[in-house]
């Protein structure tokens, strides 16, 4: 009799669990992001999941801190990380003297965040990291580089209507700031960056409650709406007579962006400037992209970063001026499948079964090994039921062909193999099985 105390299983909110065909489609998105970064030469990273709680946590405050996970073990106190970003910092002070500037690299890792789990929003999840990484200073140039990037990787992915939605802090920041209002400049920025999920109306009371008067609000909102395609927009804003030369420093840097974007090949069709897009997160101080899929507006921003200052200021006194995106790759896929946009079909990444019809298993073996090294996933079938059964059972995964081997296969060095979509099946050489698979 079996007394073990059965405990009921289970796994915990905020953490996706995927079954194997979802797992699959999974990995393939994670793939073509990796390779569509590679593309352009960025270098892979992988940093550890804890880091001690002082390095973590230099930066962090307010609601970040309050979802970090940290503990206690022996006289260690760790934390595991929230983002890729801090992480990156910490690991360019470390080795500083190792790296080629400018440093291209690129994570795709978990990261765990305490917060209220819902649909989409997890505790642990990928984000799919890519930064530029200067030392004393980096180039424009890679500003506008990275739409290309995310215009390669979303095309890769297979969207074609998506925008990429560009800004600069130094803009909002310069026109704040001639408006009298540069001690409210971070308070500002975090409000107007929820506007599309919020509501104009919102925005309006949050920026009244700050006991920013009526006219300066009016001028903030007629200033965010302003419109049209990216050199209309530049134009207008050129247009305002503003001499704060914070706010004339972030058009030109935009200007040069948005040029250099076309000459990267990127169409007019999927970027934009909107004034809207802020970037809540203090550490922007230059360009900053957030992406939209145009059929999935409920999504909201798909990939998201910008420029900053200095990366790794609380770990070394060299500046590290850097650009950076990242893609929440959790959240885009659950969204996706939850719409049926993308549906997960295959449920194994075998594509031949190997169906041994005696007690001799050597040859199988050995004609598995061939197919294998021709770069075809196979696996051999061991279970010595019926055919019946076994058919049924590549059936059940899907896998698209059976190779079956009985006495005359093995006196003939041959396979039957059959294409179970359409049924048909013949006896061929395994160095002939290239032209049927």
């Amino acid at each position: 009799m079996n007394d073990i105390k059965k405990i009921k299983a289970r796994t915990l909110p905020g953490f996706m669990e995927l079954l194997p065909n979802e797992q699959i489609l999974f990995n393939k998105m994670y793939d073509s992001i990796r390779k569509s970064y590679e593309k352009f030469g960025f270098i892979p990273l992988d940093t550890p999941i804890l880091e001690a709680s002082e390095v973590l946590l230099a930066k962090a405050g307010g609601e970040t801190e309050k979802q970090i996970y940290r503990f206690t073990k022996g006289d260690t106190d760790m934390s595991m990380r929230f983002d890729l970003t801090v992480p990156l910092a910490k690991y360019v002070a470390m080795h500083y003297g190792e790296l080629t500037f400018p440093f291209r690299r690129y994570q795709m890792s978990k990261v765990y965040r305490g917060e209220r789990p819902q649909k989409g929003r997890y505790r642990e999840f990928y984000q799919c990291d890519i930064d530029i990484v200067g030392d004393a200073e980096l180039s424009i140039l890679n500003d506008a580089e990275i739409p290309a990037i995310i215009y390669t990787t979303f095309k890769d992915l297979g969207f074609d209507r998506f925008v990429i939605k560009l800004n600069n802090r130094k803009i909002l920041n310069g026109f704040f700031t001639e408006l009298g209002l540069s001690e409210n400049t971070p308070d500002i920025l975090r409000i107007i960056d929820k506007l599309d999920k919020i509501g104009e109306q919102a925005v309006v009371e949050y920026l009244g409650e700050m006991n920013i008067s009526n006219s300066n609000v009016e001028k903030i909102m007629s200033f965010i709406k302003i419109d049209g395609n990216a050199k209309d927009i530049i134009k207008k804003l050129r247009d305002i007579e503003i001499s704060n030369s914070e706010f004339m420093d972030g058009i030109n840097e935009i200007e040069q962006v948005v040029n250099n974007i076309i000459s990267f090949g990127v169409p007019e069709d999927n970027f934009t400037i909107d004034l809207k897009i802020a970037r809540g997160l203090d550490y922007y101080t230059g360009t900053v992209y957030e992406t939209m899929l145009t059929d999935y507006p409920s999504l909201g921003s798909v990939c998201s970063g910008g420029r900053y200052d200095n990366l790794a200021e609380y770990y070394t006194n060299k500046k590290l001026p850097g650009v950076g995106i990242s893609i929440g790759l959790s959240r885009l896929y659950s969204y996706l499948i939850s719409e049926k946009v993308i549906i997960p079909e295959e449920s194994t990444t075998a594509k031949v079964l190997v169906v041994p019809m005696t007690e001799n298993m050597n040859y199988a073996f050995k004609i598995a090994s061939e197919i294998r090294s021709k770069n075809i996933n196979t696996e051999v079938c061991y279970n010595r039921k019926t055919v019946k059964s076994m058919l049924n059972y590549a059936n059940k995964l899907k896998i698209p062909y059976v190779a079956f081997i009985g006495e005359d296969e093995i006196k003939n060095n041959t396979i039957t193999l059959k294409n179970m979509k359409v049924g048909s099946q013949e006896e061929i050489k395994v160095n002939e099985i290239e032209k049927y698979i």
